[in-house]
């Protein structure tokens, strides 16, 4: 492990590394209203012309070296119940505003928008965000690992935007208790993200350098109270369920099954930070259907977490590890198998301190002999220094009563317990510029040896012009994570890194350079197994349009059989060995037209010296900001020999949302995947009728393409209500 330690050298010489907060200097200061404030867009209130402003934004894009052209003013005041904001965000030229839809939690860079980003612990680390497109649309949610932002956490708020000749207005009351934060602090880190598609501006109250995101917490300012914001008080919300359905499956002739089902979720504050999360019978019926992909390769795919009770605070739980490491996966609890019940406690101890713990508790199936199940999760994070912090995680997968008999081992035969215990230390400089990451993870079953350990790291430097980055893993043939994600076991893989960028001054081309990005795995007696190197060049266009070429080389020596067409046909035999080349481009329009495109094509070598065509393109338009039409489609062309010849598998899939307002919603998404001979079709009706409160309607259909013949179908009408105590 001599290179592993080499690679965890630089993380641990940065661990020492600190320094005060960028925009120290950048102050807002906050005084109570002596007035009530009315949520209407319009600035008439006299608390608004006494309240400090936020103005003189700095230009994020397409240059970070001077002031926005286009201007925000911002101000902000509280009393004993809300934190009230006041945006006014002035207009360059004339034309239409561009927004997607009404639909809450939008994309930024499709949208004119403006976000507010608070610290409330002012620990440059975790924080939370909320704010509008210029049509309306509600945006929040939780930020961690001090840029990101969770869009899933949902929560009870209320805002108007108005739209004037110069300017859009977006004003806000945003419930003390809906947020987590210190007693008695008085400074808060915040700052305010601004993006303008007419003039391709992203603006930033402090300034920030244009490789960071608008929400990094390392540069926000601070927001000064002339007083301590009210205490927290304790808060409990009860949001029970009603559920009433049929469905039917045609392939098996069976008679219609209806279903009808009561559940619910208790949120409890416990303290400022804390909060306690508890479900019973909880039913996800609502949530939207996994994207298709083409599934051409050897190993597992992945498919994020759409359900909600394990997304909010989710960091805390599934960022620990990698993409392609992630000892804790949440879509291995409850999918396919009734959940009883749950309970999660997430959230702050102190300024330093993070914790999470989950229990979840899942039903037996005796068409599968699958036990009764029990999910244990703990994860506990301890900053250091400025931004850094180091954490331990526990996951415990336990059948209970199990004792398998015959008849059940013919159906199946499942692990009596698994555990998985990890250690991490996240790097994180106090200007963003160096990040990084060491962990260790091993592996407690029954039957497992101790050649279960795993290791990985990665060191990543970003400046203006450099992006540079390198990452080490190890994991051992027996690291077994039954409830994490770990689609490849038994080798060692580098995956270094490189793109350097050149800004051209006065050119419809903002900037452009070079990308090289390669793979090498080698087994455990550290013998390449297989590699990829992917030499691209990205040019950035001052519309934000993208442009990318590239050139792929692949090498891989399969340890298994495998099927190049994953079809069931024939297999290639293990220890054969393949090597080619491929050719192609990526595009992605500009973001500010009604009508927007991508496109895609590779070309090139494959598998036992075939050939593969990949064509790809996302094709959207926008009656804004009611309907939004996108086409996804990918054509994949594959020549091969014997016994596989040439196959071609289409996938395509159209997506109608229509917003009528940003409480009502109605999706269609339809789905043919050539290679699994399905089309899949679900219509979605969504009524919020009050904050966070939801009526549901969901159908949805499976077909037999070829002959037109159903599969399946279900009709789902759900009913969920926020009460809060």
């Amino acid at each position: 492990m001599k290179s592993f330690s080499l690679l965890l050298f630089p993380l641990f010489l940065f661990f020492h590394v600190s320094a005060q907060k960028k925009n120290a200097a950048f102050q807002l200061p906050i005084k109570k209203a002596i007035s009530p404030v009315t949520i209407d867009g319009i600035a008439d209130e006299r608390v608004w012309a006494d309240a400090a402003i936020a103005t003189n934004f700095y230009m994020m894009l397409p240059m970070d070296t001077s002031l926005a052209d286009v201007r925000t003013d911002v101000r902000m005041t509280y009393d004993n119940e809300n934190l009230y904001l006041l945006a006014e965000c002035f207009t360059y030229g004339t034309g239409i505003h561009m927004v997607e839809s009404l639909r809450r939690d939008f994309a930024f860079l499709k949208n004119d928008n403006f976000l507010l980003f608070i610290d409330t612990f002012d620990d440059l680390t975790t924080g939370f965000s909320f704010g509008a497109n210029a049509a309306g649309a509600q945006w929040d949610g939780i930020m961690y690992e001090g840029g990101k932002v969770d869009l899933n956490w949902d929560n009870k708020w209320v805002s108007v935007v108005k739209n004037y000749d110069d300017k859009w207005v977006f004003e806000a009351a945003i419930p003390f208790k809906t947020i987590r934060y210190k007693k008695d602090a008085k400074v808060w880190g915040i700052n305010f993200g601004r993006n303008d598609l007419k003039t391709t501006e992203k603006s930033s109250w402090t300034p920030i350098p244009r490789q960071f995101p608008s929400a990094a917490l390392a540069y926000t300012g601070s927001l000064i109270w002339d007083e301590a914001p009210p205490a927290p008080r304790s808060n409990i919300s009860v949001i029970p369920y009603v559920l009433g359905g049929v469905n039917k499956n045609y392939e098996q002739a069976a008679k219609p099954a209806y279903t009808k089902d009561i559940g619910g979720d208790i949120k409890v504050s416990i303290g400022p930070s804390l909060n306690l999360d508890l479900t019973v019978r909880p039913d996800f019926s609502q949530v939207e259907v996994d994207k298709q992909v083409t599934n051409l390769s050897r190993f597992e795919l992945f498919f994020p977490e759409r359900r909600q009770f394990f997304l909010e605070n989710g960091d805390l739980f599934a960022n620990f590890g990698y993409a392609d490491i992630r000892p804790f996966f949440s879509r291995r609890i409850g999918l396919g198998v009734p959940i009883d019940f749950g309970a999660r406690l997430s959230g702050k101890l102190d300024k330093n301190w993070r914790i999470g713990i989950m229990d979840m508790k899942t039903s037996r199936v005796d068409a599968n002999a699958l036990p009764a199940q029990n999910f244990a999760v703990f994860s506990l994070q301890r900053k250091i220094l400025k931004r850094s912090n180091v954490g331990v995680m526990y996951i415990d997968k336990t059948s209970l009563n199990y004792h398998p008999d015959a008849a059940d081992s013919l159906k199946g035969v499942y692990s009596r317990y698994n555990r998985n215990l990890g250690f991490e230390y996240n790097l994180a400089s106090a200007s963003n510029r160096w990040t990084g990451k060491a962990m260790v993870l091993k592996t407690f079953q029954p039957g497992v040896d101790n050649k279960d350990w795993t290791y990985a790291g990665h060191l990543q430097y970003s400046s203006r012009k450099w992006l540079l980055y390198n990452q080490l893993q190890y994991v051992a043939e027996h690291f077994n994570p039954e409830v994490g994600y770990t689609p490849r076991r038994g080798y060692m893989k580098l995956n270094p890194q490189l793109s350097y960028f050149f800004f051209p001054k006065g050119s419809n081309i903002l900037s452009h350079g070079p990308v090289i990005n390669s793979t090498y795995y080698f087994n455990t007696g550290l013998k390449e197994t297989d590699h990829s190197n992917i030499y691209s060049y990205l040019v950035t266009f001052r519309s934000k349009a993208t442009l990318t070429p590239l050139i792929q080389q692949d090498y891989v020596q399969l340890l298994t059989p495998f099927d190049p067409t994953n079809t069931g046909k024939d297999s290639l035999q293990t220890g054969s060995r393949h090597r080619w080349w491929t050719a192609g481009f990526d595009y992605v329009s500009a973001p500010q037209h009604l009508f927007t495109y991508t496109g895609s094509l590779r070309y090139g070598g494959y598998y036992a010296d075939g050939k593969l065509l990949t064509i790809g393109s996302e094709i959207g338009y926008r009656f804004q900001p009611y309907v939004n039409i996108t086409l996804n489609g990918t054509y994949n062309r594959l020549s091969l020999p014997q016994p596989w010849g040439r196959n071609s598998f289409l996938l395509v899939g159209p997506r109608i949302d229509i917003t009528f307002t940003n409480t009502l919603f109605f999706t269609t998404y339809v789905q043919y995947n050539q290679q699994m001979d399905n089309m899949n079709i679900n219509a979605r009706f969504q009524w919020r009728y009050k904050p966070a409160s939801d009526l549901f309607l969901v159908y949805t259909d499976n077909y037999l393409p070829g002959p037109w013949a159903v599969k399946t179908r279900a009709l789902v009408l759900k009913f969920n209500y926020w009460w809060s105590i």
